[in-house]
């Protein structure tokens, strides 16, 4: 068998592969004999037709046959000769295949590309230190709070706090306009999750009011037709509510797992607990995107093409179930969904990730870290705390094998991390819980 290695440019390979007539003419007339001991043809009884009646007949499929049987056969073989590692499945294409010629095909792939790990000291890592104060401790009280309010109706002029529910009518100039049009719709003024202008100007009015208001769309609005353009909007207002928070009674505290004898000192300590530990957990997700961002910046790598292609394929289909398109049922037609979500929505992402998973691989390989078993049951442990039935949900990872599997990549990728802190250069970075909070929300670019 002939073998030669063709550079594709980039990390893209064509491997050329020669495999001798007598080789392919052997198995072809394997197959066909073996196809005159089976196959029915009319005036012969079954496995009695002659052989040059099969070829006939069958000659065509058996050749095709026989050529993807030994394409089969003859590429881990020539792989092997090759020394090479395909990072993706290959592309076959026959070249030639003439009576008394080689059987000869090429076929095209990537290969991984060679990683250097030769910047891991010059990593700095910002790590945030971040002090729970009483004003978040009385936040997230007043959020638990907010979130058993009870809401009253009132008669008095709309003001700042309330909530008010509208009609409204907007129009540019004098023309209605796409999504300016609302009926009972719920705002709370002040919060500014509507149009703070058309917000503002509620305020004062009563229920059974009708009144216009001019507003101009922000710079930055989500709809480029209507930034910066001024809105007409004809308001009816409905109905005034005032929010009314509940008492910090025992009530309200058995309700949020404290015992009534522990009064608000109770709920302050557990809240205090509470967010030290969603503290210490966003300075996790904060040290490691950014010790993989500056591994990145600091590792630059070309990416093989056909692992790329295949993350963006696993991305698409996380967004699908995300946002739940594939409960559409019949309404979205196949091929839909790619033109809803094509690839250029995902490539760069893909990309990083492809070549994190590179890097960190070569992390791994070149420090000889393996999954800690002590952690991942810890992280199995952890899971099942947020279930009624926490040893069955241990008992269902574990008859899982892709389940553990996974657990134990997601282990071993924080000991990557705290590999590379630890032999990183720290630097402390002082913020306040709200600002660590936001910088590691999807809307913060994380």
């Amino acid at each position: 068998m002939e073998i030669h290695v063709e550079s594709a440019g980039g990390l893209s390979r064509r491997l050329h592969v020669k495999i001798p007539y007598e080789r392919f003419e052997r198995e072809l007339g394997q197959r066909l004999r073996q196809l005159a001991t089976r196959v029915r043809i009319p005036g012969f009884r079954p496995g009695k037709a002659p052989l040059k009646v099969v070829q006939q007949q069958y000659g065509e499929s058996a050749r095709q046959d026989v050529i993807g049987e030994l394409v089969r056969q003859t590429w881990p073989e020539a792989l092997a000769q090759a020394q090479v590692q395909p990072a993706g499945s290959p592309n076959f294409e026959i070249v030639s295949e003439k009576a008394g010629e080689p059987l000869a095909y090429v076929a095209s792939f990537d290969v991984y590309p060679e990683v250097t790990l030769d910047q891991l000291g010059s990593l700095e890592v910002r790590r945030p230190a971040v002090e729970i104060t009483d004003a978040d401790v009385e936040r997230l009280i007043g959020n638990l709070r907010k979130a058993r309010r009870s809401l009253d109706v009132v008669s008095r002029p709309a003001q700042v706090g309330d909530v008010v529910v509208v009609d409204f009518d907007g129009s540019l100039d004098g023309q209605p306009f796409g999504g300016g049009k609302g009926e009972n719709v719920e705002i709370e003024i002040g919060q500014h999750q509507f149009l703070p202008e058309l917000e503002n100007a509620i305020v004062g009015h009563s229920a059974g009011d009708k009144f216009d208001a001019d507003v101009t769309f922000p710079a930055d609005y989500r709809r480029e037709d209507l930034r910066d353009k001024t809105a007409r909007f004809a308001v009816e207002l409905k109905e005034i509510k005032e929010p009314r928070l509940p008492e910090i009674d025992g009530e309200f505290l058995v309700a949020h797992g404290v015992e009534e004898s522990a009064g608000e000192a109770g709920l302050r300590d557990k809240c205090r607990h509470a967010l030290e530990a969603e503290r210490d957990k966003a300075i996790r997700t904060r040290v490691k995107r950014e010790v993989l961002d500056q591994l990145l910046a600091t590792h630059p790598i070309e990416v093989p093409k056909s692992q790329v292609d295949q993350e963006v394929v696993r991305l698409r289909e996380e967004a699908i179930n995300r946002m739940q398109l594939n409960r559409a049922g019949g309404k979205i037609k196949p091929g839909q969904l790619e033109q809803m979500l094509p690839d250029a929505l995902f490539e760069s992402n893909a990309q990083r990730r492809v070549a994190l998973g590179l890097l960190i691989g070569e992390v791994i390989k070149a420090r000889g870290i393996a999954p800690d078993a002590a952690r991942v049951e810890q992280a199995l442990s952890e899971i099942a705390a947020d279930y009624e039935q926490p040893e069955e949900v241990k008992q269902f990872y574990r008859s899982r094998p892709d389940m553990m599997q996974g657990l134990q990549a997601v282990v071993l990728e924080e000991q990557v991390v705290e590999s590379l802190v630890a032999g990183a250069s720290t630097v402390e970075l002082k913020m306040t819980l709200e600002d660590l909070l936001k910088s590691v929300t999807p809307s913060a670019g994380s």
